[in-house]
């Protein structure tokens, strides 16, 4: 069975996405919502993953809203091109796969999908590796962690 994923870590104006494979990393970018909701025709996935809002008991500002508002788009345009549905991650979900413990931050999420990647590369984190020997996640940073955490959650957890 096929799991190419498309992974999204929304934002508020700017979104991160992973195309994921059997454990490739086939494109991945931070780009504007606008964007991100034009290209996501484009995907050949067979699932899109989208980092879902959760409520936690806490007052929540605007960009909050903002997100979901994104989250929403995002899945509906990949719902009505694709005709399938969208699966939610929640961060909670994330952390609990990775790092088995809800109060994981991101350098701990970070840290247990380099321990996922084998060590090919150069330079003092092989599994990124350096311009000249780059390693299986060259070129991740920032936001696309995220999408690639919600990525790895959503095929070890949802889809088998």
């Amino acid at each position: 069975m096929s799991k190419r994923i498309l992974a999204i870590d929304p934002g508020t104006e700017q979104s991160a996405y992973m195309h994921y494979y059997d454990k490739e990393l086939v494109e991945f970018a931070i780009v504007d919502n606008e964007t991100l909701r034009h290209i996501i025709p484009q995907f050949t996935a067979d699932y899109c993953a989208i980092e879902m809002v959760a409520h936690y008991g806490m007052a929540v500002g605007k960009e909050v809203f903002e997100t979901c508002v994104w989250i929403g788009r995002f899945a509906e345009k990949w719902e009505s091109v694709h005709k399938e549905k969208t699966i939610f991650i929640y961060r909670k979900e994330v952390t609990m796969h990775l790092c088995h413990s809800t109060r994981a931050k991101d350098p701990n999420v970070r840290q247990a999908i380099l321990d996922m990647f084998p060590c090919t590369g150069g330079g003092k984190t092989p599994q990124k590796g350096t311009k000249k020997q780059p390693g299986p996640l060259y070129g991740i940073s920032k936001d696309v962690w995220s999408a690639l955490a919600v990525a790895i959650t959503c095929e070890e957890t949802k889809l088998g």
